[in-house]
């Protein structure tokens, strides 16, 4: 008996973080592997990663994972898993050129990355697998369909309908999607964050007309936030600067460095004398295009420190206008809006992008509708997207004419089974856990640490220390009482010297009971502090008790 499983780690519910897998009898495929970012109530979490507890430990049948394009959101938790497993990648030449660049950076030399043109035709293991060119915001961008005994399986990640793309490296051919189609269908996964919003995202994406519209309007400078990745933006930036012979500063090497791969690949073609070099450039020059970029949130911090006056590059003036052509995402909500106010405050020209307007490179209703047109899948399975995103995806497909039964909204680790080309039950859930990375270490998935964090943010930090002889136990320093962001010292005398009597006390009353060990005594004492402080202040803070023992015989 055949049987696929279709399931994800990542990307349901949520936005971002994307991971699917696809089993086919004993073979799996891996699509994408990305992070997302963290609310900003996940104090100090940079990243979120999917859980590959369940790759690692299935790895031996892993036939290869494949990487849709080069955004943070498919590709970018690539590192956290080769650094556990060895499997080949499968990707598309820009791709492939950031995939080596991030694993560099990560310091992973041992790795299998094998190249696909965007239409190409392979066998992986003992399954044929076809990739289609998509239209997405960063080059090179391509779908999966991938052979079953039932039919093709299709991935369809992020992408739009966009016939007037002049650019071959972001085109899509829609007779690709037909001749899949023909060739039968079984299972087709496609994006939900546009799933609300009506017609075709064309030609919406395009900032085009309102930048043009700035810079028919001054001689002054122009400076532009966008995200780094957003490679079609970029084209569309240069492209101006060069109609309106402005000279364009990167004030990022990493945005030079990303349209010098894409220049390698014959992607695009710098116009010549249009960049001005970091060497030449200074706050005094006139009719210049900044383009300042990031990944997520970066990006709005960046801008955030130039309104600050604290970057040793760029200072604004008040003849400046800075456009905002990074969209608010989950995850960047609070830096771009103290990015925003700081800006105001220093009465420069803001133009932020109309979102109802200039919309992100994401499928809309229409782009939906036209895939599962051509595509004629017999089941639809929504992915990518917080879950009212799910169910608008969903009702698309109900709108043309799927019954209930055919359309499969699962939930991260929730595993659709199908067996005989019949959906089975979708009743079998893995257990996940999210990931949390700060800096370059994995933060404990119960959320201790954060709660500690969360603790000092609100209400404080109290440190005790005292020092004790190790024969005697007897207090020969101390109690030192130091607080941050529970009470000021000096208005407070009496909590300071009573805080210190408890440690005090509670290491003498356990010596004289024959009962004293430094981990108990802390413990304690800690307890009967937390009771006081609360009492005095209202406030529960972190409360970190030291005792030192010091051998004077020594």
């Amino acid at each position: 008996m055949n049987e696929v499983r279709i399931f994800a780690l990542g990307g349901l519910d949520e936005d971002g973080k994307n991971l699917t897998v696809v089993e086919i009898n004993q073979d799996i495929f891996v699509i994408d592997v990305g992070l997302k970012y963290p609310d900003k109530d996940r104090l100090g979490v940079e990243i979120i990663i999917p859980d590959f507890s369940y790759l690692i430990e299935n790895k031996n049948r892993i036939k290869g994972i494949f990487i849709t394009h080069g955004h943070d959101d498919a590709m970018s938790a690539l590192p956290y898993l080769i650094k556990q497993v060895d499997l080949p990648i499968f990707t598309t030449p820009l791709t492939a050129k950031l995939i080596e660049r991030l694993f560099k950076e990560e310091k992973i030399t041992q790795y299998s990355l094998k190249v696909l043109k965007r239409d190409d035709s392979l066998q992986v293991g003992k399954i044929n697998i076809r990739t289609f060119s998509l239209t997405h915001s960063i080059a090179d961008a391509f779908g999966v369909a991938i052979e079953s005994p039932f039919g093709y399986i299709v991935y369809a990640g992020e992408y739009i309908i966009d016939f007037n793309t002049r650019n071959q490296a972001f085109s899509c051919d829609i007779t690709s999607f037909a001749d899949i189609g023909k060739k039968g269908v079984f299972a087709l996964l496609t994006e939900s964050v546009g799933a609300d919003r009506p017609g075709y995202t064309a030609p919406n994406h395009s900032i085009s007309e309102i930048v043009e519209d700035v810079l028919e309007d001054t001689k002054n400078r122009v400076i532009v936030t966008m995200y780094e990745q957003n490679l079609f933006r970029l084209f569309e930036l240069l492209e101006l600067a060069k109609k309106y012979k402005r000279k364009v500063f990167f004030y990022n090497e990493e945005q030079r460095e990303l349209l010098r791969l894409a220049e390698s690949l014959g992607y695009y073609k710098m116009p010549l004398d249009l960049e001005l070099p970091k060497s030449k450039f200074n706050n005094n020059i006139d009719n210049l295009m900044i383009i300042v970029s990031g990944s997520g949130p970066q990006v709005f911090k960046l801008m955030h420190k130039i309104a600050m006056s604290e970057d040793d590059v760029i200072s604004l003036n008040t003849s400046d206008t800075v456009i905002i052509a990074s969209p608010i995402v989950p995850g960047t909500e609070r830096e771009a809006g103290r990015m925003e106010n700081e800006l105001y405050k220093e009465d420069v020209n803001v133009v932020t992008l109309d979102r109802k307007k200039v919309v992100s490179m994401h499928a809309s209703i229409e782009d939906i509708k036209m895939l599962v047109y051509l595509l004629k899948p017999k089941y639809f399975i929504p992915i990518h997207g917080e879950y009212r995103h799910l169910v608008n995806n969903a009702t698309i497909a109900l709108d043309m004419g799927y019954y209930a039964d055919k359309i499969v909204v699962l939930d991260n680790g929730q595993i659709a089974t199908f067996k005989d080309g019949k959906l089975n039950n979708t009743a079998n859930i893995l257990k996940l856990e999210e990931i949390l990375i700060d800096g370059n270490a994995h933060l404990d998935s119960s959320g201790l640490i954060l709660k500690d964090r969360e603790l000092l943010s609100t209400d404080g930090v109290i440190v005790i220390g005292v020092v004790l002889n190790f024969n005697t136990k007897e207090v020969i320093g101390g109690p030192d009482v130091q607080s941050r962001g529970v009470i000021y010292l000096k208005d407070a005398d009496y909590i300071v010297k009573e805080v210190g009597n408890i440690m005090e006390n509670t290491i003498n009353s356990m010596v004289e009971a024959n009962r004293y060990d430094n981990m108990s005594a802390r413990n304690e004492a800690k307890e009967k502090m937390t009771k006081y402080i609360l009492k005095e202040t209202g406030k529960r803070p972190m409360i970190l008790p030291v005792i030192v023992e010091i051998n004077l015989s020594e």
